[in-house]
């Protein structure tokens, strides 16, 4: 866990096999916006593999989020193609032999708290960075 997420007191996870549908499993809110962290869960070991984000701040101070939330961007954002990840992902599993996903996602601007998703997710990214010397394999940039 990274310490600058703790700080997010609506959370959840779950966690997404091959055999899954992300659509059914995904228990991150339409409404929310903020940062997801996937980890590849392979036999005991357990690898953060992608941070993203949902959710734009504007001059005002207002939230803009897409229709959908951190749900949408969960199983519907695009990656490894220019499909959503309800696609994508299990054929990135099978392709890297990982047994599952643990998806772990944070509300980052509601009413209680006001962290811009991008910056907090940059936050993320970096300390990874810091540490590894290179970004979650699949985080293709920042």
């Amino acid at each position: 866990m990274y310490k600058e997420l703790e700080k997010f007191k609506v959370s959840n996870s779950f966690t997404f096999t091959i055999e899954d549908s992300l659509e059914q499993v995904c228990n991150a809110p339409e409404a929310g916006a903020g940062v997801f962290v996937v980890y590849a869960i392979e036999g005991d070991a357990k690898e953060l593999v992608m941070v993203a984000s949902t959710g734009t701040v504007q001059n005002d101070g207002t939230l803009k989020s897409k229709n959908g939330g951190l749900y949408d961007k969960i199983v519907n954002g695009h990656q490894f193609a220019k499909t959503g990840r309800k696609y994508s992902w299990p054929a990135q599993m099978k392709l890297e032999s990982i047994d599952a996903l643990e998806v772990v996602w944070y509300e980052t601007f509601n009413a209680e708290v006001k962290a811009i998703p991008t910056a907090v997710e940059g936050q993320v990214l970096q300390n990874f960075l810091d540490a590894n010397a290179k970004l979650p394999r699949w985080n293709v940039a920042f």
